[in-house]
């Protein structure tokens, strides 16, 4: 409903399997193709587990909306199938939860599983005490937060063990199953694992024929074109960018959105007849982090901010970039009852039953037996 007042923009839904370059139209999935004049690629990222593809049934990542329904689906679970669990190592590993990579996805679900089990579900079980969960999260490098600075990752440490999260450092997993995961000499058992470890790029460059970094991001021009083809522009997590300075533009939503500003500018200006392309520039703005309830971080260069003010901060920069009034509203009175009651709207369980399903640590009670 975003352009639905655009009437010069049409909305199709498919899925795109390829480009001909040659011939200017894109593939789609129904055979069909659509030509283009000017092809702006936007494709995102996926999931990358450093070839082990196979981890990825017992470790879900956090991408896209199948993937937060998938993980909440499986989180709420847990506990229902530890409620009726009466064997205690089994128990015990259905009240696991393990997050792999301490970035800033990873660090959120972290101190959101905590407070989940440690004040929102309290009470709402007879046979299971939720606070005895175990919340996990295990990071191959020394910090967390690594691309902040040191003091503020050391505050979100501290802030996750306050939480009463596991912070694991310098261990990368070499083993994921149903079971459970391994790090070091240590198999820890677990029925919920969380992957947000990495990420490689969709195969935009692939399609086009353009060069590619180590993670699959297509290498573009200063001015976000594709090498030997002007009418091709990458932007977002599909691109590798290095701004005029040389330095590499952060893979983020901020960092997106003025791509696609730019090249906005850039297309207008050329259907006005100005040929000569501006470079891109990306102007960092800071960096937030969210922990829990009141707990956040703040990197604005030479402010750094941490703690409930931080956290304040956070939620009203995320509410502003929202679209639509009517969003923003919703999410405010959404957070606001979170704030004040400790307890989340959403806590609806999708897609299968919990009756009849295995209670075996690593299978989501929605899947077929």
């Amino acid at each position: 409903h975003l352009l639905r007042k655009r009437k010069e923009i049409a909305t199709v839904l498919a899925t795109v399997e390829g480009v001909d370059t040659d011939g200017r139209y894109v593939m789609l999935d129904d055979g069909s193709a659509i030509g283009y004049d000017t092809l702006v690629l936007a494709t995102g990222v996926r999931h990358a587990y450093f070839g082990h593809d196979d981890w990825e049934p017992f470790a879900p990542g956090l991408k896209t909306l199948e993937d937060a329904t998938t993980v909440r689906r499986r989180i709420l679970f847990a506990f229902e199938r530890a409620e009726r669990e009466g064997d205690p190592e089994r128990r015990g590993a259905l009240l696991t939860f393990v997050i792999i990579g301490a970035g800033p996805t990873g660090v959120e679900l972290a101190g959101t599983i905590a407070e989940l089990a440690r004040t929102t579900l309290v009470g709402d079980f007879r046979s299971i005490d939720t606070r005895e969960s175990r919340v996990v999260l295990i990071e191959a490098g020394p910090r967390v937060l690594a691309a902040l600075t040191e003091d503020l990752s050391a505050y979100a440490r501290r802030a996750l063990e306050k939480l009463g999260v596991e912070v694991v450092l310098g261990q990368p997993v070499t083993g994921c199953s149903a079971e459970g995961v391994v790090y070091g000499d240590k198999t820890l058992l677990a029925a919920t694992i969380i992957w947000a470890a990495g990420v490689q790029a969709s195969p935009a460059a692939h399609w086009i024929g353009a060069p590619a970094d180590r993670a699959g991001r297509a290498r573009v021009e200063p001015d976000l074109t594709v090498p030997g083809h002007k009418e091709i522009f990458v932007i977002g997590d599909a691109a590798a960018v290095t701004d005029p300075a040389g330095n590499s533009v952060p893979g983020i939503a901020p960092a997106a959105k003025q791509q696609g500003k730019h090249v906005a500018a850039t297309i207008r200006a050329r259907l006005a007849g100005k040929h000569q392309d501006a470079p891109f520039h990306y102007r960092h703005a800071g960096s937030l982090a969210t922990i829990g309830k009141r707990l956040a971080v703040i990197d604005l260069g030479r402010i750094k901010l941490r703690g409930a003010l931080a956290w304040w901060i956070w939620g009203l920069t995320h509410i502003y970039f929202l679209i639509g009034v009517r969003n923003r509203l919703s999410v405010a009175l959404s957070w606001l009852w979170i704030y004040t009651r400790d307890q989340r709207n959403s806590r609806l369980i999708t897609q299968g039953s919990a009756a009849g399903r295995s209670a075996r640590p690593g299978k989501d009670p929605s899947e077929p037996e």
